[in-house]
């Protein structure tokens, strides 16, 4: 069987959120923050980099830590009444005393990275609600980046700390055939209660340097606040700006106020005139062929990505949701497809992802690849997407995992990934497998469970398990030959936790 790829993209232990993609010579790399597994907030790592050949998607390649937290001097010598997420943040000070790692309390939110006209590579963050946005520099794609300084005025005062500086978040950076850099910051955070009036989309142009400002932020994509009679209502700018260069047009794709798809809209220049154009992928699949969100297949937290062509194919990256929070978040992608009018459909979100076609119908899957995941309607409480309590949910044993190539090489460390909280009524969803005289044979489970478990179409698992231990369940049903998506049914009493499941010829 040929090697294949499926969601999450990455190893079960790694949370790599906010994915960025960039494709710089024959690998793609892909930027993000780094969630800690049972982190008390976000982005609690440092930041580290995976790359792959564009032509083998399969073979994702471990690049190590690429910027460390305390490389920046906001995070050297820290007060010892500095609170986390920045000052005037109380809200957010919800770290463990083991989170609260001094120096390095700060934590490094989305980066974005871009190949400057000098052929070096460029890195751009916020260290969380701080007000700056850091630089680091690199002579290769996944080095080790140093420290460079703040994007600044021309008279030296980092931007976000001059008097009337609008706020910065979430940076995208692009640089244009002419060799004109241009950076994207911002957010408004309308429906979270909170947002200044510095809190907006904006759009600036750099010098040569890719650090000094060749002209002040403007105001680029419509809020909530001013977003009537634009075309973007209902799906305003949140925040997650990421920008492309695609058949002469300007692709923007960021985070809309609903927080869990990512939206484009285009352009015939880089810095305005953007025109909505639609969702790209919602991990909930809400919107896709009429659905709402009270019956969004997912748990529904935020989402953050960009999109990028990979040996001729377009991909969107984005992150799901794991261990009933938002704080230990995995990367996803799905490959997307232009209309002729230069429009995206929404795609919707699979266990395939990358994949090239549906994933073989025999051998042993994890649980984990599931993209359906639910027990009746919403599954989340409210904002920022906690979700309920009496729902499934993916989790690992162990804890967070740091992959040194020596306890990468030791696969007892790795921490197993799994399904757990699986209640009477739970469904759980994968798409798409290639039948062709599969059988499913086995099914991987362990927790205090009795009653069926449900194959949709195919048959019925009669389920009796008391065990702190994986134990597998024999089986023998045929699946319905074609590609097909696979769901699953639990009705019975107590909770299981499934492991994986293996098809035979």
């Amino acid at each position: 069987m040929r090697s294949q790829i499926m969601n999450p993209y990455l190893p079960s232990f790694e949370y790599v959120p906010d994915g960025e993609p960039h494709v710089f010579g024959d690998r793609v790399y892909v930027y993000g923050s780094h969630d800690r597994f049972d982190g008390a907030e976000f982005c609690l790592n440092d930041y580290i980099c995976y790359s792959a050949p564009v032509t083998d998607l399969t073979d994702w390649r471990y690049e190590g830590v690429i910027f460390r937290k305390v490389q920046d001097p906001r995070n050297q010598n820290v007060p010892a009444d500095a609170k986390p997420f920045g000052p005037g943040f109380a809200a957010k000070s919800v770290y463990e005393p083991k989170d609260l790692n001094d120096p390095g309390i700060h934590a490094m939110f989305a980066p974005d990275v871009c190949k400057g006209a000098d052929g070096r590579y460029y890195l751009y963050y916020c260290l969380d609600f701080l007000p700056e946005i850091g630089v680091a520099v690199c002579d290769t794609p996944a080095g080790a980046y140093e420290f460079y300084g703040f994007v600044q005025h021309a008279d030296g005062t980092p931007l976000g700390a001059g008097e009337g500086d609008p706020f910065q978040f979430d940076p995208g950076v692009f640089l244009d055939d002419d060799g004109q850099a241009y950076l994207y910051s911002g957010n408004a955070p309308i429906r979270l209660g909170w947002c200044g009036e510095d809190h907006y989309s904006q759009v600036m142009r750099l010098e040569s340097d890719m650090r000094t400002l060749r002209e002040e932020p403007r105001r680029l994509m419509p809020d909530l606040r001013n977003a009537e009679g634009t075309g973007y209502e209902g799906h305003e700018f949140f925040e997650a700006s990421s920008i492309r260069k695609i058949g002469g047009k300007y692709y923007f794709v960021y985070s809309s106020v609903r927080s869990h798809e990512l939206c484009y809209a285009v352009s015939d220049k880089p810095d305005e005139g953007y025109v909505y154009g639609g969702t790209i992928v919602d991990i909930g699949d809400i919107f896709l062929n009429g659905r709402t969100a009270a019956d969004t297949v997912n748990c529904t937290g935020n989402t953050h990505g960009g999109i990028e062509c990979i040996n001729g194919e377009w991909y969107v990256f984005y992150h799901r949701q794991t261990n009933r929070t938002q704080y230990s978040r995995q990367a996803c992608a799905e490959k997307i497809f232009f209309q002729p009018d230069g429009s995206i459909p929404q795609v919707e979100v699979t266990s395939q992802g990358m994949n090239r076609g549906a994933l073989a119908g025999k051998g042993m899957y994890g649980a984990r690849i599931a993209c359906h995941l639910t027990r009746g309607g919403t599954n989340v409480e409210s904002l920022p997407g906690v979700m309920k309590m009496d729902y499934p949910y993916f989790t690992q044993d162990g804890n967070d995992f740091d992959p040194t190539p020596e306890n990468v090489a030791a696969d007892r460390e790795c921490p197993v990934q799994y399904i757990t909280n699986i209640l009477d009524g739970s469904r759980i969803g994968f798409k798409y497998f290639a039948f062709e005289g599969s059988r499913l044979k086995s099914i991987r489970v362990r927790g205090k469970a009795k009653g069926v478990l449900e194959v949709e179409g195919c048959g019925n698992i009669a389920i009796d398990v008391d065990a702190d231990e994986w134990v597998d369940v024999a089986v023998d049903i045929p699946m319905q030959d074609g590609v097909q998506a696979l769901y699953f049914v639990y009705h019975g009493e107590g909770a299981l936790q499934w492991h994986s499941f293996t098809f035979e010829d």
